[in-house]
């Protein structure tokens, strides 16, 4: 006869867990696992809960992740999370979706500093980290566009990225918008919370116009102001430009990230503010079902900016045509009054 087997119950898996030691566990076994496998393993059973809240294996998780996060300036605000790095990596590896809350809320308190903690790969290998602060209580921030330049205008870092011989640009472009991600997490101390408001993936990658390098736009789509107003739906832009000369390696150029309204104006330091606190304080986190979801936003956000352009249009040439027959009118009625008095 054939042999048989049965798989485990969960009652025999559980018996045989904990049969085993736990510094085997913690050292041969949560150690091998990614985020998302290390967060199933807390529900999995009360020991591996235990096991799997260790800060240390969270912090490693996410310093493997996001490199940036190392910094001192990122890990002493982590340090003030709930849970610590498991706060951190909770907040930040979920892609954003913020919807506007339906019953009115008191906005969050203003932030006095927001972190960026920035990391850029390419083919999974991180090529550029850096962190940024920004100081949000002066009132040149608040009038000012809020932008903020990783880099200076003559800076660069050089990569290892460097187009293959032969490909044409139209396949090159798809490679990199295939192998080249960014992730840009915020983090608010005060809060203590952070959101990555990056897509990881570009939505688009082309040349610029003008230099020839190559721009990697990465955009997510958040709720902004009222309904109705050029800042209903805002978009945060992270821009990454590559160049270099043909046949050599590229280097990185520009890292740059940017809030604009619906009419493509650059939002202030306040009104940026207030926006992305809201986003990481009620902002909807849950992981992408596609890795294609976060360019179908933002091509669906890109159509509601036409309509509303055409709209705009619209009513600009209906004004137009009234105060032309406005003007018809008074200059027909102004000169029948000259002939006939």
């Amino acid at each position: 006869m054939p042999c048989s087997s049965t798989a485990p119950t969960g009652s025999d898996a559980t018996a045989m867990l904990t049969s085993v030691h736990p510094d085997i566990i913690r050292t041969h076994i949560l150690t091998r696992l990614d985020g998302p496998a290390l967060v199933a393993a807390t529900s999995a059973s009360s020991q591996l809960h235990s096991l799997s809240s260790d800060d240390c294996l969270w912090r490693d998780i996410c310093v493997a992740a996001w490199p940036s996060v190392s910094d001192p300036r990122v890990a002493e605000a982590i340090a003030a999370f709930p849970s610590g790095y498991r706060s951190f990596f909770s907040d930040s590896y979920p892609i954003l979706h913020h919807h506007k809350p339906q019953c009115r809320r008191s906005p969050p308190p203003p932030a006095k500093n927001l972190i960026s903690a920035v990391d850029v790969h390419y083919e999974g290998q991180p090529i550029y980290s850096k962190v940024h602060e920004t100081e949000t209580a002066s009132g040149w921030f608040e009038c000012s566009p809020f932008r903020v330049d990783l880099l200076d205008l003559k800076e660069s870092v050089p990569t290892r990225i460097q187009k293959p011989g032969g490909m044409h640009d139209e396949a090159w472009l798809r490679h990199l918008e295939d192998n080249l991600s960014l992730s840009w997490i915020l983090v608010d101390p005060a809060r203590r919370r952070t959101a990555n408001l990056s897509t990881r993936r570009p939505v688009s990658v082309q040349r610029h116009w003008l230099t020839g390098d190559v721009q990697a736009q990465y955009v997510m789509v958040l709720a902004g102001g009222p309904r109705g107003s050029a800042a209903e739906h805002v978009q945060c832009t992270a821009t990454v430009t590559c160049g270099g000369k043909e046949g050599r390696k590229l280097q990185v150029r520009e890292v740059s990230f940017q809030v604009e309204d619906m009419e493509g104006k650059i939002l202030n330091g306040r009104d940026s503010a207030a926006i992305l606190g809201e986003a990481m304080e009620n902002g909807e986190r849950k992981k992408a079902k596609r890795e294609s979801e976060g360019k179908e936003r933002f091509e669906e956000h890109e159509a509601r900016k036409r309509e509303r352009k055409e709209r705009k249009q619209r009513r600009e040439r209906a004004l137009d045509l009234v105060c032309i027959a406005v003007g018809v009118t008074v200059f027909v009625g102004f000169w029948s009054f000259i002939l006939f008095r």
